[in-house]
């Protein structure tokens, strides 16, 4: 028999695993218990009541956005340093439409599915950084035409073309940094992510200011700024997903990420349960 709070289950090799919602224990696929610091370090995510119980049947789907976000940002950022005397984007302009939006909308979908609300709006909040900045990528489509001169007839250098890419990425820096805000009740090391590629976008929003200004040493100096922090962005990017992996493959890693949920008030209770309880 069963009670509201117990549920008692027999494992496959003959062992039982108990789920204690009284003890904040949250059974996995594997019949091991999860608490709500575990499943936050996990899935990026505040544990609530009636959201992830689809961790029981799905497999996190967290990492999977995170190799697209880390694959794509290491060679954006390469690039961006010119390393090996690399510049331009037209022959990884894959990682703009495929490798990064591709994985990064699938784990979007499933975290939608499971119900992990801040991981879904951080996956699909990259898939379209993504695919706007990509276009911009794309030759074929003449975006600086309206732009063009007799001394430049591609446009790309004008000034207007680049105060409006500069403006582009100063929202999007502000857009990142309200993310940021709410990575503070996770961990240290998501909260960098989100405060570095936000510094990163107001960095290479400058270069392009320069760029209109026609300071080309001074925008290429800020370009090679901007891609080293994007840089430090991925690493700490794969260090998450190495320990979120390591984690469902029951590696046994003690890593820190510099836990910052417990300077918060509980999650893993109903509203009301936390109305009475203020």
């Amino acid at each position: 028999m069963s009670t509201a709070h117990e549920a008692i289950t027999t494992a496959s090799n003959g062992t039982r695993s108990v789920h204690d919602e009284e003890k904040g224990l949250y059974r996995s696929t594997t019949g091991v218990t999860m608490s709500p610091e575990l499943f936050e370090k996990l899935y990026l995510t505040p544990k609530v009541p009636h959201v992830g119980d689809y961790n029981k049947r799905f497999a996190n789907p967290t990492a999977l956005g995170f190799v697209g976000f880390v694959i794509s940002t290491f060679t954006f950022s390469i690039v961006l340093m010119g390393w090996g005397g690399a510049s331009g984007f037209s022959p990884v302009v894959g990682i703009f439409f495929f490798v990064g939006p591709v994985l990064l909308i699938f784990a979007m979908v499933f975290e939608w599915v499971m119900g992990n609300f801040f991981p879904m709006m951080v996956m699909g909040l990259f898939a379209v950084f993504w695919l706007s900045f990509g276009v911009l990528q794309l030759p074929t489509l003449q975006l600086g035409a309206p732009y063009a001169t007799a001394a430049d007839p591609s446009g790309l250098t004008s000034p207007e073309y680049n105060g409006v890419i500069a403006l582009y990425l100063i929202v999007w820096g502000f857009a990142l940094f309200t993310f940021f805000i709410f990575t503070c009740k996770i961990n240290t090391v998501f909260a960098a992510i989100f405060l570095l590629v936000s510094v990163a976008c107001w960095v290479l929003s400058a270069a392009y200011f320069k760029v209109q200004a026609g300071e080309y040493d001074a925008a290429g100096k800020l370009q090679k700024g901007g891609g080293a922090l994007l840089f430090v962005v991925a690493i700490l990017g794969w260090y998450m997903c190495f320990i979120i992996m390591a984690g469902e493959m029951r590696i046994p890693l003690s890593l820190p990420v510099g836990d910052l949920s417990h300077f918060w008030p509980r999650t893993d209770v109903e509203l009301g349960a936390s109305g009475h309880r203020d």
